[in-house]
C-alpha cells in the first residue's frame, strides 16, 4: 500500500518501467523497487505510536553509535557506554552528550569520516553548505543515506496528493549560467527519486536571480501546475504580479524550501494567486527533517530517518508551546556520522496531531539565531515580519526589495532597492514604518546598496543580525 494519494492519483498515475518490453505490471527499477520497500514502511510507520516510534529509534541510534565509535576517529572515547546502554538509561546518556556545532565540523575535517562503510551502503559523495551562517562546511553522504533522503521525497508527494503527470516548475538555483532565461532548463521528468518509479511530467527551471518582472513571464509561459522556490522569491513573485496582472493560470500548490516561511505568506498566496503553499523543513547535511501535515499547517518530523531534538536552553526537551534549539541526528548516514549536530536553527514544539500520525509535529520554524533582534538590554526576539507588515511597507515607496540589517546594538539599517530614487517624504514614512516595526529605541539608517545578494544555493534574509 502505497502512501496516501488523494483524488485517484494513485490510480492515474502509471509506474515507470525500466524494461521497454514491460509496461504492465511495471518492471519498476532496482533502486525504485528499493525506494518502494521503504515507502511501504513509512505507510504504516507513520501511524505509529510516539512511543513506539522512538523504541525503534532507539535501536537505530546504537547500531549508529556502535559504528561511530568504532570506525570514526573523531567519536573514539566520547560515546563510552551508550551502545550498550537500554531504555531510558540510554536516553539518559544521550542527553549528556554535547551538541556537535558547525565548528566541530568544520575543525574535524576527515576524522569525522567513517574508516569502514558498511557493506550495503554504498558509495560515497560530499556537497558544501551554502554557509548561509558564515560557516560553511562539507558533508559527506552514502547512497543508502540518499536513498532514504528519495524515499521521503516521495512521501512528501503523496502526502499532499499531487498529480504526478503535471509539470513542475523550480525557480531556486543560483549558479550562475544555469538554467538562464528566457528559456531556462527543461527535464522530462520530476527527478531520479519520483522518475524511478512513476511515469512523471516535465520539470521545468528558472534561476532564482533573474529579474521578477521575467521570471512571471516565464511563469505564464510554461504553466506549470506546481511551482517550488523559496518564501521570500514567492512573496516578491506574488505581489509583483498583483501589480503587473500577470500571473501563472494554473498552479495547484507552491512548495516552499530553504527558508523561513514569513506569516502571512500561505494566505496571501492563496488570495492572489489561489494556490495553497505547502512548506518543507530540511538542510543539506542532514536531510528533511519535518514535512508539512496534508491535514494542517504544522510539521510532522520525519521520525524513521532522522532523530530531531527541541531543546531548551537547560538542554531538556521543550513541551508544547516552548521554542527551543534544533538538534538532529540522521540515523542512517554511517559514512559521516552527526551526533547531536546543532543545526543553528529554533523551532516551537507542538501537540499532538489529530490526523492521528504519531510523527511528533513542531507548530513552527523561527530561523537561526543571527536572525534574532537584540535590544540594548541584552533581550533577544524574532522580528517575525508577517505578510501584513511587507503590505504596509510597499505601500510607502516603490520598493522592488527590502532586507533589514541590525549592525549595532541600537541601529538597524534597511537595505532597499526601489524602481526610482525615494522622495523625502517617501524616505520619512519607510523609516517611521520600521520605527515603529523595530522599537523606538533604535536609529534608522537607509541604504541603497547596488545588489541585495543570496547565498550560492538561493537563499535569501530579510533580517540579520551582524552581532
Amino acid at each position: 500500500m502505497l502512501p496516501r494519494m488523494t483524488n485517484g492519483a494513485a490510480d492515474a498515475i502509471p509506474f515507470e518501467s525500466a524494461l521497454s518490453d514491460i509496461v504492465w505490471p511495471a518492471a519498476v527499477s532496482g533502486r525504485g523497487m528499493a525506494s518502494l520497500s521503504l515507502l511501504f514502511q513509512l505507510e504504516r510507520t507513520q501511524w505509529w505510536s510516539a512511543d513506539r516510534l522512538r523504541e525503534r529509534q532507539q535501536a537505530q541510534l546504537k547500531r549508529l553509535v556502535r559504528h561511530a565509535a568504532t570506525h570514526v576517529p573523531f567519536y573514539r572515547g566520547r560515546l563510552g557506554t551508550l551502545a550498550d546502554a537500554e531504555g531510558e538509561a540510554f536516553w539518559q546518556i544521550w542527553r549528556s552528550l554535547p551538541f556537535l556545532t558547525r565548528q566541530d565540523v568544520q575543525q574535524a575535517g576527515d576524522d569525522l569520516l567513517s574508516r569502514t562503510i558498511p557493506d550495503g551502503h554504498g558509495e560515497l559523495s560530499e556537497i558544501f553548505t551554502s554557509g548561509s551562517t558564515g560557516k560553511p562546511i562539507r558533508a559527506v553522504r552514502t547512497d543508502l543515506w540518499q536513498l532514504m533522503w528519495s524515499a521521503v521525497t516521495v512521501r512528501e508527494h503523496l502526502w499532499h496528493g499531487r498529480d504526478l503527470s503535471g509539470k513542475l516548475a523550480a525557480i531556486r538555483d543560483s549558479t550562475a549560467g544555469k538554467a538562464a532565461y528566457p528559456a531556462g532548463e527543461r527535464l522530462e521528468r520530476w527527478g531520479f527519486s519520483t522518475g524511478e518509479i512513476f511515469k512523471t511530467g516535465p520539470c521545468v527551471s528558472l534561476n532564482i536571480t533573474t529579474p521578477i518582472d521575467d521570471q512571471l513571464q516565464w511563469l505564464r509561459r510554461e504553466e506549470p501546475d506546481y511551482l517550488l522556490t523559496h518564501p521570500t522569491m514567492l512573496d516578491r513573485l506574488v505581489r509583483r504580479s498583483a501589480e503587473t496582472g500577470v500571473r501563472p493560470g494554473r498552479l495547484k500548490q507552491v512548495l516552499t524550501i530553504s527558508e523561513i516561511l514569513a506569516p502571512g505568506l500561505r494566505e496571501l498566496c492563496r488570495q492572489r494567486w489561489g494556490a495553497p503553499v505547502v512548506d518543507t523543513y530540511s538542510t543539506r547535511e542532514a536531510g528533511y527533517l519535518a514535512l508539512q501535515c496534508p491535514d494542517a499547517g504544522h510539521y510532522h518530523l520525519q521520525s524513521e530517518t532522522v532523530l530531531v531534538e527541541i531543546l531548551d536552553s537547560a538542554g531538556k526537551s521543550c513541551i508544547p508551546g516552548e521554542i527551543g534549539r534544533v538538534v538532529v541526528t540522521p540515523l542512517h548516514n554511517l559514512g559521516m556520522p552527526l551526533l547531536r549536530y546543532d543545526v543553528g536553527d529554533y523551532a516551537e514544539a507542538g501537540d499532538a496531531c489529530p490526523c492521528g500520525r504519531g510523527l511528533p509535529v513542531i507548530r513552527r520554524i523561527l530561523g537561526r539565531r543571527q536572525n534574532m533582534l537584540r535590544a540594548a538590554d541584552g533581550g533577544e526576539h524574532w522580528p517575525l515580519l508577517s505578510s501584513d507588515d511587507i503590505g504596509k511597507l510597499l505601500t510607502l515607496a516603490p520598493i522592488r526589495q527590502y532586507q533589514f540589517v541590525q549592525t549595532h546594538r541600537d541601529r538597524i539599517e534597511v537595505r532597499l532597492q526601489a524602481a526610482r530614487p525615494l522622495s523625502d517624504k517617501e524616505a520619512r514614512s519607510v523609516v517611521d514604518w520600521a520605527r515603529t516595526k523595530f522599537g523606538d529605541a533604535f536609529r534608522i539608517e537607509l541604504a541603497f546598496p547596488a545588489e541585495l545578494a543570496r547565498t550560492a544555493s538561493g537563499k535569501f534574509e530579510d533580517f540579520i543580525s551582524l552581532l
